[in-house]
């Protein structure tokens, strides 16, 4: 699970993430980053750098909604694991795919962490 800090809920942050941040395409999920790293989130409090969030999108193309919740639980223990090497106070939102329903657990592993370093500039391994 994703600790309550890490977790993008307000429609504003979704939006921003989506609109303004950057895409990453794979055959499972689209990934979109966007990087808060000379503006302060309005939300923060002190002058400490807010931690990176992220939230998903999984819509009925995927499946019914057992489907829906089981994808939605993969992609946040994914994306747990994942939250140190975002940029602090950045935002991602992941959109699983109509394919992501019958996915494995290491499929979603790797589009994942592909649309990620594509994201982050690092080459991939």
């Amino acid at each position: 699970m994703l600790p309550t800090e890490n977790r993008l809920r307000r429609r504003e942050d979704f939006a921003a993430a989506v609109r303004r941040g950057r895409r990453a395409g794979r055959p499972l999920l689209v990934v979109h980053l966007r990087s808060n790293s000379n503006s302060s989130d309005p939300h923060e409090a002190g002058g400490e750098a807010p931690p990176a969030r992220a939230g998903f999108v999984v819509s009925k193309a995927v499946g019914n909604a057992v489907v829906r919740n089981r994808v939605k639980r993969r992609l946040r223990h994914l994306a747990r694991d994942r939250m140190d090497e975002l940029p602090p106070g950045s935002l991602v939102v992941v959109r699983a795919l109509p394919g992501a329903g019958e996915a494995d657990h290491d499929e979603l592993v790797r589009d994942l962490d592909a649309a990620l370093k594509r994201l982050l500039g690092r080459p991939p391994s």
